[in-house]
């Protein structure tokens, strides 16, 4: 029996119909989950948070390669499904919470070194990476992340592509697109494609004021047309002109606009207007 073969006979087993508000479309090749789990650079040490575990394919392969899976999943009818699932088979280093992500503490706080193993629906993308690089005060050490294709080449993007949310990833992680996935990959087929993402996040912590830094990036970013200088001096109320001096002073053209500039580009920025 077929991945696709199995979804379908276990939706109906558990009267599962996938909600496309929750972003349940189901991975039906098993190739791609070998390669969410290469991109996931797992060590037999390792403890895992699993977002999304879904019917629990994916949490079974990750079970027998580390040390603990830690499985949240908000739909009562997977946690059932996925519950029966690993005790069927005897797997007993899977940790199942059936909670939001978001809504709850890092469940893996006592943990120091983790990483992080989704299927995130576009919907909650912005907030669930902001939950874990920006305000998890112990943040995993990588993430691999099934994306809506779009969205893994915004973070992904580089100088002259660059956005608010580009910059605020890479700020905290280095973003690589491992490979694309086809819509018809899933079961029920999406919209569009996704992409599964690798997140290298930093060892160390970038020495800046994170609140003014960011402030800084957002004003650059408020009209995407306008040239730096006009939405700085907008933004921090000070003339174009002092703008203009400060943004040369850091060794930038007068005429630049915001996606040009990458992480580097705005420490850069931030010395100077700080």
């Amino acid at each position: 029996m077929n991945l696709l073969e199995q979804t379908k006979k276990l939706c109906k087993l558990y009267n599962i119909v996938p909600a496309r508000s929750r972003g349940q479309n189901f991975l039906i090749k098993e190739k791609i989950y070998d390669d969410i789990m290469a991109a996931a650079d797992l060590k037999p040490a390792d403890i895992v948070l699993e977002v999304g575990p879904g019917l629990g394919f994916l949490t079974a392969k990750l079970a027998a390669q580390v040390k603990k899976v830690i499985a949240v999943e908000l739909d009562d009818k997977l946690v059932k499904t996925l519950g029966a699932g690993l005790k069927a088979r005897g797997i007993n280093n899977v940790e199942l919470i059936n909670e939001d992500i978001l809504k709850i503490s890092n469940p893996n706080n006592q943990t120091k070194n983790y990483k992080i193993v989704a299927n995130l629906p576009y919907n909650i993308t912005s907030i669930f990476l902001r939950k874990f690089l920006a305000e998890a005060e112990n943040k995993p050490e990588l993430m691999a992340l099934m994306l809506q294709k779009e969205v893994a080449e915004r973070i992904c993007a580089k100088t002259g592509s660059m956005s608010l949310l580009a910059v605020s990833v890479q700020f905290y992680a280095k973003p690589e697109i491992v490979q694309i996935v086809k819509k018809e990959n899933f079961w029920p087929e999406p919209e569009v494609d996704s992409a599964i993402i690798k997140l290298e996040v930093r060892s160390k912590k970038l020495e800046v004021n994170e609140r003014e830094f960011f402030r800084l990036v957002k004003f650059g970013f408020s009209a995407k047309r306008k040239m730096l200088k006009n939405n700085l001096a907008a933004g921090l109320k000070i003339s174009q002109e002092t703008a203009k001096n400060k943004i040369i002073s850091a060794g930038f053209n007068q005429k630049i606009r915001a996606q040009e500039l990458s992480v580097d580009d705005w420490l850069k920025l931030f010395s100077v207007f700080n």
